[in-house]
């Protein structure tokens, strides 16, 4: 069960890009990456399926309503992206959007919620559009809602 304490001990992604973006992020106190690129990111802490280790990685978000949102693409992979397969066997997980740190519990978007999500994240970064016509699996759209209280629409693209 990922907190929002797990981000500052949690293991780095693979990718040496995302763990220098995640490592800058918090090390700031959120002041610095929030903004990448013209694209707001946040930081996602999820718990190893198999290792029970904390992980984290930063993603690209938008906001519907109360909730934080992020598409799980892994850049037109075949597969779903670790952090997915951690939050889809333990929905508890520790996010940092900006400086604001919380627990959230995270979910998969359903088919209706999805196909609203789906443009208006390819808004926010249109090569989504380009990760969906790599893969034959339907890129995933997850979730995050604070446990804390509502996502502060001023950070990030309100999608829903």
């Amino acid at each position: 069960m990922a907190i929002a304490e797990d981000l500052d001990r949690a293991t780095d992604s693979q990718w040496d890009w995302v763990a220098e973006h995640t490592r800058t992020y918090l090390a700031s106190g959120g002041t610095e990456g929030h903004e990448n690129n013209g694209v707001h990111t946040l930081v996602l802490a999820t718990t190893g399926r198999r290792t029970g280790t904390p992980r984290r990685t930063c993603l690209i978000y938008g906001t519907s309503g109360d909730e934080y949102v992020v598409v799980a693409s892994k850049g037109g992979a075949e597969e779903d992206p670790a952090w997915f397969m951690n939050l889809v066997a333990d929905p508890s997980v520790g996010v940092q959007v900006g400086t604001r740190r919380f627990t959230a519990r995270a979910r998969v978007a359903s088919p209706s919620e999805r196909a609203a999500l789906w443009p208006r994240m390819v808004q926010i970064f249109p090569l989504y559009d380009e990760y969906a016509r790599k893969t034959a699996r339907e890129i995933p759209i997850v979730l995050l809602a604070p446990l804390d209280g509502p996502a502060d629409a001023g950070h990030g693209a309100q999608v829903g």
